[in-house]
């Protein structure tokens, strides 16, 4: 299983971010080791030695079957559910990667930094370009998205994807936090909610 990411993929996001680089052109993609992997229910455990950690909520995506160079207009076939998961990042030490132009999985990809909910069948939905879906932390609500805020939507993330990567099934896709990411402590309650429907649950430890 692969866990691919798209990075800094929703407007309002870069505005906060003070971040122009990646508006137009080709999607920013990184990925996370297998093993960063935490489902719902499961604790997610800070990592002492990494500072500060935030939390991006992010609509997800899961792969339904093989591809490989897909033509966008076929993506939608290649994927049949969609969850709220979380993008965990040790922020300090990411700040210090990227300004010396250094590779940034250190600082995402740590045990329990892809956190991934229940799985929503996308017909249950109102369509891959019509989702909300939003972050609770200790009850109160702290990030929220709409798919269609995209500036690059999951058919285009889909088929870029498989230009560079045989894509299979159960790989997941994290399409990008839709606002600034907020900070999380030992002891919060965090719930991601996709539509009406919360399908994410974890405690930090």
């Amino acid at each position: 299983m692969k866990i691919f990411a798209a990075g800094f993929n929703y407007e309002a996001y870069n505005k906060e971010a003070e971040v122009s680089l990646y508006n137009e052109g080709e999607p920013l993609i990184f990925t996370k080791a297998d093993s960063a992997l935490v489902k719902t229910r499961k604790p997610v455990f800070l990592p002492d030695d990494l500072g500060p950690v935030d939390a991006e909520a992010e609509l997800v995506v899961r792969i339904c079957r093989l591809g490989k160079a897909i033509p966008e207009r076929f993506a939608h076939r290649y994927y049949d559910a969609v969850t709220c998961g979380i993008d965990f990042t040790a922020r300090r030490l990411f700040q210090r990667l990227s300004h010396e132009g250094r590779p940034w999985e250190m600082s995402k990809c740590f045990d329990g930094a892809a956190a991934v909910g229940e799985w929503v069948p996308l017909e249950q939905t109102a369509g891959i370009r019509d989702i909300h879906f939003r972050l609770h932390r200790n009850g109160h609500c702290v990030q929220q998205g709409h798919s269609a805020d995209m500036l690059h939507g999951v058919d285009a993330l889909v088929a870029y994807l498989s230009r560079w990567f045989t894509l299979r099934t159960g790989d997941i896709l994290y399409t990008g936090a839709p606002v600034a990411p907020v900070a999380v402590a030992i002891d919060d309650r965090l719930e991601g909610w996709i539509d009406d429907r919360m399908v994410l649950q974890l405690n930090v430890k």
